[in-house]
């Protein structure tokens, strides 16, 4: 738990959210912004897609140079165009993510609250995913 002295007392903050804080801009490299979208994969796609998908990267277009316009030189903000989500797909399942292509990119991009992605990249390649730990039988009375 982390203590904050921020406001007029003392304030407990959840781990969760330095983790988060901590994290974003490991996560920046990758151009993914943010970290919950890896984190929180399987809430944003559905567990059926995230048993088969995870994300991979953000790759954005080049940004053009701005121009200056005739008017006072002032340079003119160009609308950024959106990115393509890399996913890492297991092998065998590229044809039912293609096929979910635009149900995926509608959840991120309302997880992510604008319009961030346009296109699907699938890398079809083995996904490490950690194995929850084995039951152990319950306790006999």
């Amino acid at each position: 738990m982390s203590v904050s002295t921020r406001g007029r007392g003392w304030g407990a903050r959840s781990l969760g959210d330095c983790v988060l804080r901590e994290l974003d801009p490991l996560v920046a490299k990758r151009g993914l912004g943010e970290a919950a979208l890896l984190l929180r994969w399987r809430e944003i796609v559905g567990a059926r897609i995230a048993g088969f998908s995870q994300p991979a990267r953000l790759q954005w277009p080049p940004r053009p140079r701005a121009k200056a316009t005739e008017n006072k030189g002032k340079r003119r903000e160009t609308p950024r165009e959106p990115a393509t989500l890399v996913l890492r797909v297991e092998p065998g399942f590229g044809l039912e993510a293609q096929h979910l292509a635009p149900a995926i990119i509608e959840r991120v991009n309302a997880h992510l609250g604008w319009r961030c992605v346009a296109r699907l990249a699938l890398r079809q390649e083995a996904l490490n995913v950690a194995s929850p730990p084995p039951r152990r039988p319950p306790r006999p009375d």
